[in-house]
């Protein structure tokens, strides 16, 4: 199935070349392929292998009354990213995958694309890395790593872990937003008969309605608060994560830039004034990728 409003992004990686032999000397933008999941691609075969997909959307932050703008960040992030030195083996490839356009279609259409494109990335090997877009990126992502599990016949019990200052369970009764994917998901799960293994990390207390914490404590949702990430001893958060994920086959992971105090994520639509800093997850994200289950982010 050819994918729709889909097009390359490939004009936005460019910048400093020091060598165009040595590869010690290489940044990313010398080191991306293009890589178009609408041709034919029986013969593609990478061992090690990452894929860039962009989703332009900011439909969900608008129903969600947020700051809109999330539409232009894929390639913002895929300029910041040019410059980076290569310094992971030549062995590992990295490519593009694109951009899905959500300007002229629905969230919902937009989601179920970015879907489609995901499970494509999948079926080559490939780890999908996706680009937001609002936090709405989440479920179209969701639904392409679902699919691929159903279709390879793996164990569905994908566990999710979100870095996010909110809980993004909201009811979606007059239509989902950015703030609603992990109720539609749980949802999902629900109907399957699966076991919901969702964990937030970063929450805020004053950024969730007491229903929010109630109904994750009525659907059994462990969740860590920003406050204990930043009181308690890595030693015990790793343990706590590791618990929640143990009965889980596999997992991916995903960040809210509001997660992250304000000083390093000024342009969200929630500042987090006592947010996080990026340098306490890091290596909590390294960690959660050793366990080895990690299958996107």
């Amino acid at each position: 199935m050819k994918l729709k409003n889909y097009i390359s992004a490939m004009e936005h990686w460019n910048g400093r070349i020091d060598s165009d032999k040595d590869y010690d000397a290489f940044r990313w933008h010398q080191w991306v392929q293009p890589l178009d999941l609408n041709e034919p691609l029986e013969d593609f075969h990478c061992d090690y292998g990452f894929a860039f997909i962009g989703f332009c959307s900011e439909q969900g932050v608008k129903r969600n009354r947020g700051r809109v703008g999330t539409a232009l960040a894929p390639d913002f992030i895929r300029r910041q990213m040019s410059n980076l030195p290569c310094t992971f083996d030549a062995q590992v490839k990295l490519f593009d995958a694109g951009n899905v356009l959500c300007d002229e279609i629905s969230m919902e259409e937009g989601q179920r694309i970015l879907g489609l494109a995901v499970e494509k990335i999948l079926s080559l090997g490939l780890f999908p890395i996706v680009l937001g877009g609002g936090h709405e990126t989440t479920f179209g992502h969701f639904l392409g790593q679902f699919a691929d599990l159903k279709k390879k016949g793996k164990p569905l019990d994908m566990g999710i872990v979100n870095f996010d200052a909110h809980f993004d369970l909201r009811p979606y009764d007059n239509g989902p937003s950015s703030g609603s994917m992990f109720r539609q998901i749980a949802d999902i799960y629900k109907a399957e008969d699966i076991s919901y293994h969702y964990l937030p990390l970063g929450i805020q207390q004053n950024s969730n309605t007491v229903s929010l914490f109630k109904y994750a404590q009525e659907n059994m949702i462990n969740y860590i608060l920003a406050k204990e990430l930043q009181n308690s001893s890595y030693s015990n958060i790793m343990s706590d994560i590791d618990t929640a994920l143990f009965n889980c086959s596999s997992t991916y992971i995903t960040v809210c830039a509001d997660v992250f105090s304000s000083a390093f994520a000024p342009g969200v639509s929630a500042t987090q004034a006592v947010g996080l800093e990026p340098g306490a997850v890091l290596p909590i994200i390294k960690h959660i990728i050793r366990t080895k289950k990690v299958r996107g982010f």
